[in-house]
């Protein structure tokens, strides 16, 4: 008897075990068109990269039925396993919340890509989900055997219209990563170029739409918890599938890359950072071809200083790109994990995997602006609640912002960032702590807010590796570039006043 497509096993159990890789990531709907064949640029002839780029809500393709019911047969499978095993294993001396979350993370693993990736969103939402649940998950790795080389063979076909054989001047059938969405390979073009193609796994749209679905279904009996409604189970979902979109979308996930670069081109640190080159001639939704290029992982201190590297020099690089492409560009990098960070020979950081990228519009990035100069330089902390409350959409029980009551959680929770040493900073503690104050307040932050303080998690740590000791708030070059922000932050509130004045008329 045949398997329903997806409903299978046909990952293998996943490898579940020590990571700090939690990774989320994006999808689109399936593209109908024709894809373009090997030598066709994705893009329009002559076209200019756009800076300013929308972010649309967008679902998975509806998978067929009989998908969907095998895969939700395996589903409740093995979510009653992992049920009975709870009862019936004995506790030694754990309590029941972290046996729970240990068996939910072994179950996750079993269950394929989409439930890894779900359980690695949980990893890296401090203060959204419980502490135990979000410690536990941390362990999750996003690993599973590659596809055949004939499935890998027919998807170039496909997509560039030929056989790696004949599209490349070589192409190494092995690939040197193997993850839920793609796999890479390395290949030579034949111009001699070393390249890397990404390729996605035959049929993993169809099997990711219908877990999405399924798990849809089971956030909106969650949302009628105490647990669910915490956490906005529905939303947390809608989020995770608009993430599994932009990450299915390889030809996107190129045009970010150069949309990113290039928005760091006229500034003090563009050539102090770079990505990998895209080939858009062999680039399509569902392979990306790149540049190859070598490096040492930024979380390899050894090797760094070794090599001769400032580890501030590195950290400045890091922190100002996120600032910059974030706070003033409005796109910037959604998964900076060490995996996704090189240094190269040059001592630039090189950006990798922008399967993930956050926007922030005009209005946002200017109130977060305002809210960073009320904070540090003005130290109003009732002006930060009022701007929290213009980021977020505020619940039925939001309170007044100005109140003396906001001003003071507002004070106790921003009090760690007056801390002059990168060391004695916890931006973990801190992103806990914002998840309860928005709680309390019942404000609803917007995704690219809680997706930017994810990337300073990961920031922190290089911080604390590379250059424990360094004092940000008293380094010249921040004082400088800080400055900046708060002559543009006054600027942009004396103009926002001159425009609600009356028109005096003539």
């Amino acid at each position: 008897m045949s398997t329903p497509e997806g409903a299978g096993n046909d990952a293998a159990p996943l490898a579940a075990e020590l990571s700090e890789n939690g990774k989320q990531q994006p999808v689109i709907p399936e593209s109908t068109s024709e894809p373009p064949s090997a030598g066709a640029d994705s893009r329009p002839a002559g076209a200019t990269i756009d800076l300013e780029i929308t972010r649309p809500r967008v679902r998975l393709r509806q998978p067929p039925l009989r998908v969907e019911a095998g895969r939700f047969g395996l589903t409740v499978s093995r979510l009653a396993g992992s049920g009975a095993r709870l009862l019936v294993k004995p506790r030694r001396g754990r309590s029941l919340e972290v046996r729970a979350a240990h068996e939910l993370r072994r179950t996750f693993a079993l269950m394929g890509p989409t439930y890894v990736k779900l359980g690695q969103l949980i990893a890296s939402s401090p203060g959204v989900f419980p502490e135990t649940l979000s410690n536990e998950f941390r362990t999750l790795l996003d690993r599973v055997p590659p596809a055949s080389s004939q499935l890998i063979r027919q998807t170039v076909r496909e997509q560039l219209g030929a056989d790696p054989a004949t599209i490349f001047a070589t192409f190494d059938e092995h690939p040197f990563a193997s993850a839920s969405i793609a796999q890479v390979h390395h290949a030579t073009l034949k111009s001699g170029e070393r390249v890397v193609v990404k390729i996605q796994r035959p049929k993993i749209r169809t099997r990711l739409a219908a877990d999405v679905r399924i798990i849809g279904r089971l956030a909106r009996l969650i949302v009628k918890t105490d647990l669910g409604r915490a956490t906005n189970a529905i939303e947390v979902v809608e989020d995770f599938e608009q993430n599994l979109n932009e990450e299915l979308d390889f030809a996107a996930e190129g045009h970010a890359m150069e949309q990113w670069i290039a928005s760091l081109a006229d500034t003090e640190y563009g050539d102090k950072v770079r990505v990998p080159k895209v080939f858009w001639e062999y680039t399509t939704e569902r392979v990306l071809t790149m540049e190859y290029v070598q490096g040492i992982r930024i979380d390899n201190i050894t090797e760094l200083a070794a090599a001769g590297f400032d580890g501030v020099a590195l950290v400045k690089a890091i922190v100002y790109s996120l600032f910059e492409t974030g706070f003033h560009k409005g796109l910037f990098h959604g998964d900076l994990h060490a995996g996704n960070l090189l240094v190269d020979s040059d001592g630039r950081i090189v950006f990798l995997d922008f399967g993930i990228v956050g926007r922030i519009d005009d209005r946002s990035r200017k109130i977060f602006t305002e809210i960073m100069v009320d904070l540090f330089v003005k130290n109003d902390h009732a002006a930060v609640a009022r701007g929290i409350y213009k980021l977020g959409a505020i619940g039925d029980r939001g309170k007044v912002a100005d109140s003396t009551t906001a001003a003071k959680t507002i004070s106790n929770f921003t009090s760690p960032l007056q801390q002059s040493k990168l060391s004695a900073i916890e931006y973990g503690q801190l992103g806990k702590q914002l998840a309860v104050l928005a709680k309390e307040y019942d404000v609803r932050l917007p995704r690219e807010l809680v997706l930017i303080s994810k990337q300073l998690l990961y920031v922190e740590r290089y911080m604390k590796l590379l250059a424990p000791d360094w004092a940000l708030l008293a380094d010249p070059s921040f004082i400088g570039y800080f400055g900046n922000m708060v002559i543009a932050a006054e600027q942009s509130r004396l103009e926002d006043a001159a425009a609600r004045q009356p028109v005096r008329g003539s």
